[in-house]
Parts: structure tokens; sequence; C-alpha cells
């Protein structure tokens, strides 16, 4: 059983847990800030994308950004000859340096909007298609007088054909909250994990009909039980980052043992039940969690089959947590 939802403007049904497609990008400095994940076996990469079509995920989440167009080229590489079996989520609106792979700010914010037309084109080439499915502004702060003149680029390429729909990847509600009244936007990307809710951003989805796709579902692999607070990464392997370390790592690390017995009920994994935990949260909720591997694209997809929580264990979730219950979409 492949759990689906819906994306407007996208005509098939899309998987409920997409592959996150950082990870394969291989390493790449985001100002001056090792943000990749180490190493990567491209050959690897693509096993583990051709997993998880078999395994029943078609959505697929990257950026110009990750490896300064790496995951993109590799994507591509893998979806040939099956581009019907997929749905292409890409990001744009950073300056990259290719050369040196290094992806920076722009110093102006006009660039950001002065570039859309050909950032998208490049994207085009490196994934080898003709059209992207969901193109999304990749930086997470941006004013909403500039967010709002951006929408009338990102309409001229769904009119050319270049994109199906667009959305934006950002934790700040009232910015995405303007960008969600053009016509074709069609989701928000967001951090949402069980040990960190977003509830006046699946507010907004639940409202506007639209699609809520969640980074760090795993908290950067912390809820899958593999690491603890004395776990070391590589040099190039972007966990080092003293901000992932304080704010993805450490509170999941601290919930883990507390939430353990729930989130393996029915036979789960740690990683399925942390899944399963963001399906009951909304309706509206695509999970991406990063993969590099045949057997988490396995594992991972196989949280579809066990479904979301129950109300009651979302429940006690809260209580262990010390927060007030969320109302959650049926």
């Amino acid at each position: 059983m492949t759990m689906t939802r819906t994306i407007p403007g996208i005509d098939m049904p899309v998987s409920a847990l997409g592959m996150g497609c950082w990870a394969i990008g291989g390493p790449f400095l985001y100002m001056d800030i090792q943000a990749g994940w180490g190493e990567v076996d491209d050959a690897e990469s693509i096993r583990a994308i051709h997993h998880a079509i078999d395994s029943g995920i078609n959505l697929f989440d990257t950026a110009a950004n990750y490896g300064t167009g790496h995951s993109e080229t590799v994507l591509g590489k893998a979806l040939k000859g099956k581009r019907d079996k997929a749905v292409i989520a890409t990001k744009f609106g950073h300056q990259i340096d290719y050369d040196k792979k290094r992806v920076s700010a722009y110093e102006e914010l006009e660039t950001v909007i002065q570039i859309v037309q050909s950032e998208c084109e490049k994207s085009l080439r490196r994934l080898g298609v003709e059209t992207i499915d969901l193109y999304q502004l990749h930086v997470n702060e941006y004013p909403t007088e500039y967010a709002v003149r951006l929408v009338d680029e990102l309409e001229k390429l769904v009119q050319a054909g270049k994109i199906r729909t667009y959305g934006w990847s950002t934790d700040f509600v009232p910015e995405a909250r303007a960008f969600t009244e053009a016509s074709n936007c069609a989701a928000i990307q967001h951090d949402l994990n069980v040990v960190y809710d977003a509830p006046d951003m699946l507010a907004l989805c639940e409202e506007k009909g639209m699609a809520s796709l969640n980074r760090t579902p795993l908290a950067r692999g912390a809820l899958t039980g593999k690491y603890n607070a004395q776990s070391t990464f590589g040099q190039d392997d972007v966990r080092n980052d003293p901000w992932a370390q304080e704010y993805v790592l450490q509170p999941a690390y601290d919930a883990l043992d507390a939430l353990r017995d729930i989130l393996t009920s029915e036979g789960r994994t740690l990683a399925q039940g942390a899944l399963a935990w963001i399906w009951a949260r909304s309706e509206t909720t695509i999970p991406i969690p990063g993969i590099r591997t045949p057997k988490q694209a396995i594992e991972n997809a196989g949280a579809m089959q066990f479904g979301p929580l129950t109300p009651e264990q979302m429940q006690e979730i809260d209580q262990i947590l010390g927060r007030m219950p969320q109302q959650a979409s049926h």
C-alpha cells in the first residue's frame, strides 16, 4: 500500500513520503560552513532512487544548492526513462560558485527575482527534463514585498510550461501566507518532526489546501536511533554545524528514549514511527527524509505500510513532551 497526497496543479497522486536529495549532492560550502553530508557514491545514489521508486515513492526533492548542482544531475540520470514515475521538486534563490563548490546569499534581494528564469533553465538542463513539477524559493527569510513580486516571474514560468507549480521553503508563516495567495502556489516546505511541531504553518497549509513538505522529519538522523549525543560526524558533514547540534540533533536525542515505545509500536522502526507521527499530525504533510542508500529507501518507504499513529498515541506524545495537544486533521 502506498499512501498518497495531492499537490494542487500536479495531476498524478503524490506519495505521502518523498525522498530528500540533499545528502546525495556531495560536499559543498554554504557561505563558509560545510553544508553537505560527506562524500557520495553516485552509483549508490542512483540505486537508492530506483529502490525508492520500486518501494512506492514518487516525489523527489532536490535543489540547485545541493552539491552546487550535483544532486540535480544525479537525480536526472536516475530518472532517465522514468520521468512518468516521478514528481520532481527543486529549489532556487542563491548565488552558486560551481568551481569553488560554494553557495552564498545574494547581496541584493532584487537579484533573486532577476535570476529566476535563468536559474530554472539551468535546473531543467541538469535534471534533463522539460518541466519541473514544483519549483521552490530556497531563501528561508525573504521580505513579503519581494516575494510577491517574485510570484510574477514564477507565473511566467508556469505559462511557458517550464514549471507546473511553485512553493517556498520557509519557516516564516506571515511571509508564507502572502505567497500562498498566488494562484499556482502549491506547497510550503518547512521543518517538522515529532519534537519540533509547526502548528501555525500546518494550519496555513490546511486553510489554503496546499501540501506541507516536511524537512528534518528524522531530525537529521537523530530520530532513527543510529546516533546519540556522543556521536561524531566526518569533517565535511553539515551535522557538525553548532546550530544543527543545538536546535536539531540535541532535542531529538533528549526526547527519544521517552518516545521509543510509542514510535516502535506495531513493529515499526524508530524512523518509521517518526514518519507516522507526521502523517497523523496533518493530512497535508509529506515528509521528505534524506535518503542515500537502497536500505534507507526501503525502510522509510515501509513506513507507509503502517500508516499514521493513532489520536491516542499523538495525545500521549504531547503529554510526554509537555506541550499542548494540537488538533490533528482527519
